[in-house]
C-alpha cells in the first residue's frame, strides 16, 4: 500500500489566492485539499468541500480539522476603499487576529502539524527607498489597521508555536496578480486593454516587487512539507521590480497592445492626488514597494517558476478571451 495523503485544509478557498491553492493541490497525488468555504459549493474532483464558519474568536473548526495534517490559512478581512466600520481596527482585529488564533489553537488540538499562514508585505511597512528592499530581519512598522492586524496575527502564532509546537510558516506577499484579480491591478489591466490614456509616463524611476498568483502558490506549497521552512518568515517576490512606466509597458507586451502612457510629471501627479484626498493611491503608483525575497531561495532552494513578463501574461488571459467572445 502507498504512503497516506496528506490532507490540507485551505480556509477562504473560495478565495484568490485561497482558489489557488486548492486547484495546485487537486492536481498533487501526494495531497487531498479540503477547500474550506463559508457556504456549500461544488468543488473539483479530488477535492473535500469542508463548510467552514466565519473567521472570529468564536468559530468552531473542529469537523473541518478532523484528520488534517497541515493548514494554509488564507482567509482574512481584507482592506476595504469604503470601509463601513466605525473602529477599523478593531474589526481587523477580531477577524485576522482573534479568529486567526482561534483557529490555530484548534488547528492543535485537531493534531494539525504545520500551519502555514499567508500574511503581508504590509508587516514590514508601504514603502521602500529605492534599491533598499523589505527584508525578514527588518522591523516591522504596520501603519494601516490591516497591517496592523496581520502583525498581531504573526505575533500570537508565533507565541502559540513556542508553547505548543505546531510548526508555524508565515508568508508576506506584495501585491499578487494573476488570472482574475481585482481592485486597482485589476482597473490597470483594463484601462491599458481598452486603451485608455494613462498620466504615468514619466513614472520611471521608483520600483516595486510584485509577485504572480502562481509564485505565490508555488512557495506555499514548498512551505507546507520542507523540513526548513517550519518556524519561518518568508518575503516573497517575482524577482525582477519594476517602475510603474515599465509595468504598464509589460502589461501592454502581454495584451499586445501599447499601453498609452502620458509623461506627467511626477512632482505634478503629487499634488494633484494630494489635492484630491487620494494620497495612498499615490503612494502606490508613484512610490517604491521592494522585497528581497533571497530567504526563501537560499533556505528552502526555492525559485520563482514563473517570470514577471509570463505572468503578465497569464494575468491579461481572460482580457483575450473577452476579446475572442465579442469576435475581436
Amino acid at each position: 500500500m502507498g504512503a497516506a495523503k496528506q490532507r490540507v485544509l485551505v480556509t477562504g478557498a473560495s478565495g484568490f489566492v485561497g482558489g489557488a491553492v486548492v486547484a495546485r493541490l487537486a492536481a498533487d497525488s501526494r495531497r487531498v485539499p479540503v477547500a474550506g468555504c463559508r457556504r456549500s459549493a461544488s468543488v473539483p474532483e479530488g477535492v473535500e468541500l469542508a463548510v467552514t464558519p466565519s473567521l472570529g474568536p468564536e468559530a468552531d473548526w473542529s469537523s473541518a480539522l478532523q484528520g488534517v495534517e497541515a493548514l494554509v490559512h488564507a482567509a482574512a478581512r481584507v482592506h476595504v476603499m469604503d470601509e463601513p466600520e466605525a473602529d477599523p481596527l478593531e474589526a481587523f482585529r477580531r477577524v485576522n487576529v482573534a479568529g486567526t488564533l482561534r483557529l490555530a489553537r484548534q488547528a492543535v488540538e485537531a493534531g494539525v502539524r504545520r500551519f502555514v499562514f499567508v500574511s503581508s508585505v504590509k508587516v514590514n511597512g508601504e514603502e521602500t527607498s529605492t534599491g533598499q528592499p523589505f527584508r525578514e530581519a527588518d522591523a516591522p512598522a504596520p501603519e494601516d489597521p490591516y497591517g496592523v492586524s496581520k502583525r498581531e496575527a504573526e505575533d500570537g502564532l508565533r507565541a502559540l508555536s513556542a508553547e505548543t509546537g505546531l510548526e508555524v510558516v508565515i508568508i508576506r506577499p506584495p501585491l499578487v496578480y494573476g488570472p482574475g484579480v481585482g481592485a486597482n491591478f485589476g482597473s490597470l489591466l483594463r484601462w491599458v486593454h481598452k486603451g485608455v490614456p494613462l498620466p504615468l509616463g514619466a513614472v520611471t524611476q521608483n520600483r516595486r516587487s510584485l509577485v504572480a498568483l502562481d509564485n505565490l502558490v508555488d512557495l506555499i506549497v514548498t512551505c507546507l512539507d520542507h523540513p526548513a521552512a517550519a518556524g519561518e518568515t518568508f518575503l516573497v517576490a517575482d524577482g525582477e521590480d519594476v517602475s510603474t512606466a515599465g509595468l504598464l509597458r509589460k502589461v501592454g507586451d502581454a495584451l499586445e497592445r501599447p499601453a498609452r502612457l502620458v509623461p506627467v510629471p511626477v512632482a505634478l501627479l503629487r499634488v494633484g492626488t494630494a489635492v484630491l484626498g487620494r494620497r495612498e493611491m499615490a503612494r502606490r503608483l508613484l512610490g517604491s514597494l521592494q522585497v528581497d525575497a533571497t530567504k526563501a531561495r537560499t533556505l528552502l532552494g526555492w525559485t520563482p517558476p514563473v517570470s514577471l513578463d509570463e505572468g503578465l501574461r497569464r494575468a491579461v488571459a481572460p482580457l483575450h478571451t473577452t476579446d475572442t467572445g465579442r469576435g475581436a
